[in-house]
């Protein structure tokens, strides 16, 4: 428990910058992230701010966050209002360009080498200020909600319900994982299709209109399919051996227990990408007109809420599977065979 002391301190100082931010866009100062000054907004759920009523707006609501924060780690108050809080810095803040930057990233990176990054895309297209901005909301969102379950009541402990006992995590952890593997997969499998020129869920003057207005633009769909599909394997590493213990093949560090946080992190952090995205799909396809015949344009896109949850779950299980023995006696639970 001591190694995570810091958490409700660092949100505290957390909400208190970040309302001064938004004091600082009241009052005139720029670099407000919706409204107009986010030209590519047009998804997002705040996009409706303006800077005055914006800016005084995430003050008060960062003045009540400190106030959850400070008065959950002093425990004096439960901590169920900051799970509210935190879930509007997690899920609506953020939208479906979050999961786009962290798709590009490794192609801006890795590409050049190999002469396929593509053109005229840079750091700053991928990651431009709003999408920073909503990066650092879902930190301040995680901060709370770790500080949250950090000082649960101590006659509130949930060390050992019967859905966290060994036998119920394997089983529904297991399930979690599967959901989080087929969803991707089932995505995957269209736009490879499509790199491929398959009319997969489509038309073929689809594919044809889409090649001519960007070049190359079911090549670069395909390496995000592939990438999702690198995320499957590594999915299966939160109920297999060899993502708790490095296995034989890599050299310095086999035999050695994984980190839980080296899989936690990434895994979290995909998973919160994953589900704002699958909700803002969701919403652009109820708002819109869906064409029934051109399936894999909205179908496969419409199951990644579930895809999200199920990657979360699994994430949750496995965490469960690593932590360190209940601080209130009670067993830790066991890991993976």
């Amino acid at each position: 428990m001591t190694k995570t002391k810091w958490v409700g301190p660092a949100a505290t100082l957390w909400f208190l910058l970040y309302g001064a931010l938004g004091a600082a866009w009241a009052l005139g100062a720029p670099g407000f992230p919706w409204g107009s000054g986010d030209p590519d907004g047009e998804i997002s759920l705040l996009n409706w701010l303006t800077p005055g009523p914006g800016g005084w707006a995430i003050t008060a609501f960062c003045l009540i966050g400190a106030g959850v924060t400070f008065a959950v780690t002093r425990s004096a108050m439960p901590v169920w209002p900051a799970w509210p809080l935190a879930a509007v810095l997690i899920f609506v803040v953020p939208d479906a360009r979050i999961l786009m930057g962290l798709g590009y990233t490794p192609l801006l990176v890795v590409g050049p080498l190999f002469g396929w990054a593509p053109e005229g895309l840079t750091f700053a297209d991928a990651w431009p200020w709003p999408v920073v901005n909503q990066v650092l909301c879902a930190a301040g969102g995680l901060l709370l909600a770790a500080t949250a379950l950090r000082h649960r009541r101590r006659d509130d402990c949930r060390c050992a319900t019967d859905w966290t006992r060994p036998e119920a995590v394997a089983r529904w952890g297991r399930l979690a994982v599967y959901v989080a593997v087929a969803v991707p997969l089932f995505y995957s499998v269209t736009r490879w299709s499509w790199g491929l020129g398959i009319p997969l869920g489509v038309s073929e003057r689809f594919l044809a209109e889409g090649e001519a207005e960007e070049p190359g633009i079911w090549q670069v769909g395909a390496y995000l399919a592939t990438a999702g599909a690198v995320g499957c394997v590594l999915t299966l590493g939160l109920v297999q051996r060899w993502g708790e213990i490095f296995p034989r093949w890599m050299p310095g560090l086999r035999g050695r227990r994984v980190p839980p946080l080296l899989a936690i992190i990434p895994a979290g952090v995909v998973s919160i990408a994953v589900t704002v995205t699958g909700m803002s799909y969701v919403r652009v396809a109820l708002t819109g007109e869906i064409d029934i015949t051109m399936w894999g344009t909205w179908l496969p896109s419409a199951f990644w809420p579930l895809w999200g949850i199920g990657l979360a779950a699994a994430t949750l299980a496995y965490h469960l599977r690593r932590r360190p023995a209940c601080p209130h006696g009670l067993p830790a639970l066991s890991t993976t065979g």
